[in-house]
């Protein structure tokens, strides 16, 4: 009952935020992000727990303030994805190409035929970053569709409902869960000269790579290194986050991963550099909302 009555209420969120003004919409999910600051349990507390992390000079009430600009974040991008539609891509990309900074490997990459594995934390509208790497491949005569990975939602109904808006969108998803398969369609893509993205901020198999994180032991998925290692993609690190009105996406340097012994160890631990450095310019957008690091373990 409970995940039939979750599916219900997607479904009227989807439906009413793309029926109201975007205008009222906006505010409705910015006034629920408030609520949500204000009770200072569940996401509120999660989100505190992991940002005194990235600014650990923070004041308690500096650190109340970061936590409600955060969740306002987190309640943005879900405005934004349920608003977001396949017709908005050139609109999105037009936008979206104002804040892309670090691309030159990216289209380096795709002119030499190389796969980019694109590693990404949980931040900004990572569905709108997608629409720009779709919409940019179509753009310079390339197939338009990258692959990336996702959880299987419960009940089936409404995973089925995110895998078929996002499959409008252009991503070819599949199923974390679903192993070789996944593991086929990822490689496969990549060897092509295709383009991979994936979450790496958090390990949900429980067999990835620990990494050093704003100074404390983490775990982090080890499946964009290895990829890349495996395929000879480019490892592109990028942080998708708000700016204003629009979007930011500065994309790092490469990561330089290879198959000798613990490149892919090393590699993750640059992707875990990488984030941190990217982070700490605009913390309130990493949606960070569940524990990450190793002394988290059975936190609620």
């Amino acid at each position: 009952m409970n995940e039939r009555l979750a599916d219900i209420r997607y479904a009227l969120a989807w439906r009413a935020a793309r029926t109201l003004p975007a205008g009222v919409t906006a505010r409705a999910f910015r006034l629920a992000a408030d609520l949500a600051a204000r009770s200072g349990g569940g996401p509120a507390a999660g989100l505190r727990r992991n940002l005194a992390r990235v600014v650990p000079d923070a004041t308690p009430a500096e650190l109340d303030a970061l936590v409600r600009e955060g969740l306002r974040s987190y309640a943005r991008y879900w405005c934004e994805m349920f608003r977001l539609r396949p017709g908005d891509a050139p609109a999105v990309h037009a936008l979206m190409e104002r804040g892309m900074s670090g691309t030159a490997p990216f289209y380096s990459a795709l002119e030499e035929g190389r796969g980019v594995v694109f590693a990404v934390p949980h931040s900004g509208n990572w569905d709108a970053a997608g629409v720009w790497v779709v919409e940019t491949l179509r753009r310079l005569g390339h197939e338009p569709v990258f692959t990336t990975m996702a959880q299987r939602l419960r009940p089936e109904s409404l995973y089925r409902r995110f895998l078929a808006y996002r499959q409008a969108l252009g991503f070819e998803v599949v199923a974390a869960e679903a192993g070789l398969t996944a593991h086929r369609a990822l490689t496969r893509r990549l060897r092509a000269g295709g383009v991979v993205c994936l979450v790496a901020d958090r390990d949900l198999a429980g067999s990835g790579i620990e990494v050093s994180f704003f100074g404390e032991p983490a775990r982090f998925p080890a499946g964009p290194a290895r990829l890349a290692a495996l395929t000879g993609a480019v490892l592109m690190p990028a942080y998708p986050h708000f700016s204003g009105g629009g979007w930011v996406v500065p994309i790092a340097e490469p990561v330089p991963v290879d198959r000798t012994p613990g490149s892919v160890a090393k590699a993750t631990q640059a992707i875990a550099d990488a984030f941190a450095c990217l982070i700490v310019q605009a913390p309130q957008d990493w949606h960070a909302l569940q524990p990450l690091w190793t002394a988290d373990r059975g936190t609620p």
